[in-house]
């Protein structure tokens, strides 16, 4: 049976954990200079919500709160299977961000330049990979984190309601 303070111990592991995985690729991009997609930055935002409702759940020792962290983690995840799915072309990407630009019959340099992003992006189906050799991409690690991490929170969010 759950007690409050494994509640408590449970979502605040969940909530430094749902928060590392952002940190961590932020962390790629300022220190190691890799580039997010729109599908890579979107995938953060779940875990941005997962962690305060984790830190929630452990300042009210809420199993629901975690419960509704561990849900948040998953979505994370879904976006990471439908990103991996872009990266292995096995659909488009349906964020119009996600398409490099490409020249339209008769469009000038000027009109291509006009229609450039503000700031550079990467195309979503261009894989990262944070260890060289390891064919693994960013996405594809970000699937497996957020499985893992998300069956574990619902699973403590379950302990004690039997």
């Amino acid at each position: 049976m759950s007690t409050p303070t494994s509640t408590r111990q449970h979502a605040t592991a969940v909530a430094l954990l749902a928060a590392a995985a952002p940190l961590a690729a932020l962390a790629s991009e300022r220190f190691l200079g890799m580039a997010p997609c729109a599908l890579c930055l979107w995938q953060r935002w779940p875990y941005w919500a997962a962690a305060v409702l984790a830190a929630l759940a452990a300042t009210l020792r809420s199993r629901p709160l975690l419960l509704l962290a561990g849900i948040a983690v998953l979505a994370s995840g879904a976006i990471a299977g439908l990103h991996v799915g872009v990266e292995q072309g096995w659909w488009p990407s349906p964020l119009p961000s996600c398409a490099a630009p490409t020249a339209g019959a008769g469009q000038s340099v000027d009109d291509l330049l006009r229609g450039l992003a503000a700031r550079p992006a990467k195309p979503c189906d261009a894989a990262a990979y944070l260890v060289p050799g390891l064919p693994v991409s960013m996405a594809a690690m970000n699937l497996l984190y957020a499985l893992a991490l998300g069956a574990v929170a619902l699973n403590w969010s379950r302990r004690g309601a039997r």
